[in-house]
């Protein structure tokens, strides 16, 4: 996860498992994100339990260092290239999407960047202690 004073997306090229999307989905920006870069796994697919377990967990992970950095402003990035292990795309789609609902629910100001297309992204981290960081979410 990244503390950021801004992020832009723009969807350039559509990848081999990308979800439809909106014309409104194909770019996004945030003022004073924290940008969260999310990878859903094999294991959590087959983990026997529900999806909504995982997404709650991921949740909660990710509100905890929004709370301690005091932003109410959080950017989902689909990121693969974190694991080497990958779920299905139709469960990572799934499950990014409820965690996508779950901060709107939840009274952050947010977007989901969409799943499977080659997207041009810029940041600017912030450099404090908190700025940078990272976060396993396990089921089990």
């Amino acid at each position: 996860m990244i503390h950021a004073d801004y992020v832009n997306y723009e969807v350039e090229t559509r990848g081999k498992f990308a979800e439809e999307i909106t014309p409104d989905r194909k770019e996004g920006s945030l003022e004073d994100p924290l940008i969260a870069f999310v990878s859903i796994e094999e294991n959590d697919e087959n983990s026997g339990t529900e999806s909504g377990d995982l997404v709650e967990k991921a949740f909660r992970e990710i509100r905890k260092v929004a709370s301690k950095i005091k932003v109410r402003n959080v950017a989902l990035f689909p990121f693969a290239h974190l694991s080497e292990s990958l779920s299905s795309p139709d469960f990572a789609v799934s499950v990014l999407k409820d965690l996508e609902d779950r901060f709107k629910k939840s009274k952050f100001n947010s977007f989901r960047a969409p799943f499977g297309w080659y997207k041009e992204f810029e940041f600017r981290s912030k450099g404090h202690p908190l700025s940078i960081l990272s976060r396993t979410v396990r089921l089990n």
